[in-house]
């Protein structure tokens, strides 16, 4: 056992589906400025008002995926801890959430205490956006710093063009995708264009409506463009699959709020195949590495309902990684790469 701790986070979850519990984790996410990027006192009053109405709409939503366990979220995130562990050679491999328990405060604060020297970060997102990776290390970085716990940080970057890991998404799918079907949607959670606008370089020319915004892209703009990078994954993934043009699309799902969102939208996409004559679907959520609510109950419940309703017959969810051992492989193989750096 050595003092390199792996600590592997997540967007997190409520306690439980009680109406309460998700109150009180909806405002924690929501009242996050990478989330609502707007001034505190606008931000409080766009939450409360969110907050009158939402947590029971997502209370009911989550009660319809709980598991006996608790949130699949953080089971699954557990479950894939427990395959990473015996292939991390450096020290104790944690979880930790965002939002929720347990959190990356309390933690980092047991790391420390257990004498680790070093914790590698690795936020579960291949894609980058503030609102998931930045928001998780600075948190790190603050409680690291405000509670002089002397931990030295490395951080693994946002992997969604690693091959092994469109090898991992390509091993983790095919059992799927060997059965007949009509069509596969790559449906990845949604991101304001603001979240990006504000990243890019001054002056740059940047089109988030183009069908590939990064085909001429310059480095600094593809390492903050999410959508790019979710259409990059897409692509990689359907050159490995030998997937045809016209076989598969691209969508962007969960959106919240009247704030212009990237596009394709993944709603209107699914009426879109429907009418299109499209009968079985297969769907997968490639900027989730484990299925949550936005996969088992937005696409596998609603989305399904909404695909048979505009005239299709069978939607099937393809599930996230979650802790499948090729992926436990990969993820603990990037790690290993910033271990080995001085």
């Amino acid at each position: 056992m050595t003092n390199h701790a792996l600590l592997l986070i997540n967007l997190g979850s409520p306690a439980s589906p009680e109406k309460e519990a998700v109150r009180r984790y909806l405002n924690q996410f929501l009242m996050d400025p990478y989330v609502i990027d707007v001034p505190w006192p606008l931000r409080r009053l766009i939450v409360s008002l969110v907050l009158i109405k939402r947590p029971e709409q997502s209370a009911h939503a989550y009660a319809s995926i709980w598991w006996d366990e608790g949130s699949p979220l953080v089971e699954l995130t557990r479950r894939l801890q427990a395959q990473v562990a015996p292939r991390w050679s450096h020290g104790p491999v944690e979880i930790a959430m965002r939002y929720g328990e347990p959190s990356i405060d309390s933690v980092l604060r047991s790391l420390a205490q257990r004498g680790m020297k070093t914790v590698t970060l690795a936020p579960l997102y291949p894609q980058f956006a503030d609102s998931t990776i930045t928001t998780a290390v600075e948190r790190a970085q603050q409680v690291v710093k405000e509670d002089s716990l002397g931990l030295e940080l490395k951080l693994l970057p946002p992997f969604y063009d690693q091959p092994a890991y469109i090898d991992a998404l390509v091993a983790s799918a095919q059992p799927w995708l060997e059965h007949d079907f009509d069509h596969l949607l790559l449906s990845f959670h949604g991101l304001p264009e603001s979240h990006i606008k504000k990243l890019l370089p001054k002056g740059s020319r940047h089109d988030l409506r183009a069908e590939d915004c990064c085909r001429n892209a310059s480095a600094q703009e593809r390492a903050v463009c999410y959508r790019g990078q979710c259409i990059h994954t897409a692509r990689a993934f359907a050159h490995r699959m030998g997937l045809p043009e016209g076989k598969w699309s691209v969508s962007f799902q969960s959106r919240l709020g009247k704030n212009k969102w990237i596009e394709p939208y993944t709603e209107p996409v699914l009426d879109a195949l429907a009418a299109k004559g499209v009968k079985r679907l297969l769907v997968m959520c490639p900027a989730f590495v484990a299925d949550c609510i936005e996969t088992l109950e937005e696409i596998g419940i609603r989305g399904a309902e909404q695909f048979r309703e505009a005239g299709g017959e069978e939607l099937v969810l393809v599930p996230c990684l979650n802790d499948n051992p090729q992926w436990a492989d990969t993820l603990t193989g990037l790690c290993e790469r910033l271990a080995r750096q001085a």
